[in-house]
């Protein structure tokens, strides 16, 4: 299929488009005049935004863990289209539990989705965006990649995996004229936690989680995904936009909180962080039975 006559308006694919804040990352981007490559499980909740857009939406049933499905996704988006220039990975699930509650399906579930299927994503757009030496990926990360909490680590787990992942992209992607940039949102009224996974709770963790009730109950701040989707569309719109974007100003505050509290521990700690440094020649180092590999440079 031949791209659409208006090919100087940009092409976004976004997974996770039928719900949430990829529904308000697509709708954005078709106000601005933008073509939209919508990626999600079921395309049935596509339909509207399809017929409210005719020629400018492209529904795609893709599950994001199934690297196939992932791969002809993004080739059929790049042929109805004809380019790709903004991908916002933004398919995501939440499971809440202690991390002793978790099993290996569920341990392994949340990493497929959020981060495996994000792999999946960048894995398949590269070559593409390589080729067209330009593009700008997006990583949908979260508030719980700035530090891990009670009840929501594998999710912590995924994010961070998800933003190392995307630091070392971006030095890839540099090269190519490839941007990469990581949002970081707080709270938005979507259907994250309603649809949500827990865990099977263990009656010893019942006094926390009580406590932590109350504290979201009476701490929770959540905002209009529209929000976030201007927010988006700053930072694409952007000649030099930055590698994180936090969205919201409890995320802002508490990323500096986090940062700072850090900082006072390494600073705490650094005689003995620096006498855990001491250059030797490589000789002498290989003569000793430490079990690293001097010509790998030793332990890390």
């Amino acid at each position: 299929m031949r791209p659409p006559a208006d090919i100087a308006s940009r092409v976004w694919f976004v997974t996770g488009a039928s719900r949430g804040l990829g529904r308000a990352f697509a709708e954005a981007a078709l106000t601005a005049g933008d073509r939209v490559a919508a990626a999600a499980r079921t395309v049935a909740p596509l339909e509207d935004l399809a017929a409210a857009h005719p020629g400018r939406v492209l529904p795609l049933g893709v599950d994001v863990t199934d690297r196939d499905a992932v791969f002809a996704a993004v080739a059929e988006a790049a042929r109805h289209f004809g380019r790709l220039d903004i991908v916002v990975n933004n398919a995501g699930t939440l499971s809440m539990g202690m991390i002793e509650e978790f099993t290996e399906a569920e341990a392994r579930a949340q990493l497929d989705v959020n981060f495996f299927g994000a792999l999946w994503v960048c894995q398949a757009v590269m070559p593409l965006l390589r080729e067209q030496g330009s593009g700008h990926l997006v990583q949908v990360s979260s508030i719980a990649a700035l530090g891990g909490f009670p009840s929501t680590g594998l999710y912590s787990a995924s994010k961070f995996a998800l933003e190392g992942l995307s630091e070392a992209l971006a030095l890839e992607a540099a090269a190519f004229g490839i941007k990469v940039s990581i949002l970081q949102p707080g709270g938005y009224w979507t259907d994250l936690y309603t649809a949500m996974h827990s865990t099977s709770p263990l009656q010893a963790y019942a006094p926390l989680r009580a406590k932590l009730a109350q504290q979201f109950a009476e701490g929770s701040v959540d905002s209009d995904p529209k929000l976030a989707a201007a927010a988006l569309l700053t930072l694409v719109d952007s000649d030099e936009p930055p590698l994180r974007l936090l969205l919201g100003s409890m995320v802002y505050d508490l990323a500096f909180d986090i940062a700072r509290t850090r900082m006072a521990t390494w600073r705490g700690w650094e005689e003995v962080s620096r006498a855990a440094e001491h250059a030797v020649p490589a000789s002498a180092a290989a003569g000793e039975d430490t079990g690293s590999d001097p010509q790998q440079g030793g332990e890390r």
